[in-house]
C-alpha cells in the first residue's frame, strides 16, 4: 500500500492573466509542491502539466490541469487512469468561498459547493471520494457576484499572508500522504490564521 501511487492536482485556469486570482490558490499550492520536489512542469497527453516524484516517500504524480476550471475533470480522470491512481488516493487542491481566509482544511468526499472545478471532477471520476485541500478565500464583500471574486487577485491585505498559507496547505498535502485524513485534521485544523477582513 507504501508504494500506491498518488495524484495531487491543483485547481485553476491557465494562462497568465489568471495566475495572482483567487480561483488559483490551487496552482499556487502546487507549484510549491513542484519546488519541494524539485520537478519542473511539463506538459503530458492528458492536457495537463505535471511534475512525476516523490511526496512524502511516496510515488506521487502533481498536476495543474490545462483545460479551464469548469473542464478540470477531463485531465484529471486521464491522468488517474493513465498512472492508475485509485480515487481514495487523488488529493485535489481548491480555493473555498465557504471557509473564511487564513483557515485551510481536509476532507474526504462531499459536495462541490458550486465550485465548478470539482463538479467537473465528480463527474468525471464517477464519485465524490476523493481527498479535497480546501484553501478558504471567504465570501465577496457587499453583493459582489461571487463569479466575479474568485477571478480577483487576492487583497492587498490577503497576500501579506499568502506565502505562509499557500506553504501550509502543501505540508497539509504531505501530510495527508504520510499520516492520513484524520491525522492530518487533529494537526492543522486548530491552527488557523486570524482571517483577514475582506476589503469593502
Amino acid at each position: 500500500m507504501e508504494d500506491q501511487r498518488w495524484l495531487v492536482v491543483g485547481l485553476g485556469n491557465p494562462g497568465p492573466e489568471y495566475a495572482g486570482n483567487r480561483h488559483n490558490a490551487g496552482f499556487m499550492v502546487l507549484d510549491e509542491l513542484a519546488a519541494r520536489a524539485g520537478g519542473r512542469f511539463k506538459v503530458h497527453r492528458s492536457r495537463a502539466e505535471i511534475v512525476e516524484g516523490r511526496l512524502a516517500g511516496a510515488p506521487a504524480v502533481l498536476a495543474k490541469p490545462l483545460s479551464f476550471m469548469n473542464l478540470s475533470g477531463g485531465p484529471v480522470k486521464a491522468l488517474a487512469d493513465f498512472y492508475k491512481v485509485v480515487p481514495a488516493h487523488v488529493v485535489v487542491v481548491h480555493d473555498e468561498l465557504d471557509i473564511p481566509y487564513g483557515a485551510l482544511r481536509a476532507k474526504l468526499g462531499g459536495g462541490d459547493n458550486g465550485h465548478n472545478g470539482l463538479k467537473s471532477i465528480t463527474k468525471s471520476l464517477g464519485t465524490r471520494d476523493y481527498l479535497r485541500i480546501r484553501f478558504g478565500i471567504g465570501r465577496p464583500p457587499g453583493r459582489m457576484d461571487p463569479a466575479a471574486f474568485v477571478l480577483k487577485d487576492f487583497a492587498t491585505a490577503e497576500r501579506k499572508d499568502l506565502p505562509f498559507l499557500v506553504d501550509r496547505a502543501a505540508d497539509m498535502v504531505e501530510s495527508l500522504v504520510r499520516t492520513g485524513l484524520e491525522a492530518t485534521q487533529n494537526a492543522f485544523h486548530a491552527g488557523d490564521l486570524n482571517p483577514v477582513k475582506p476589503p469593502r
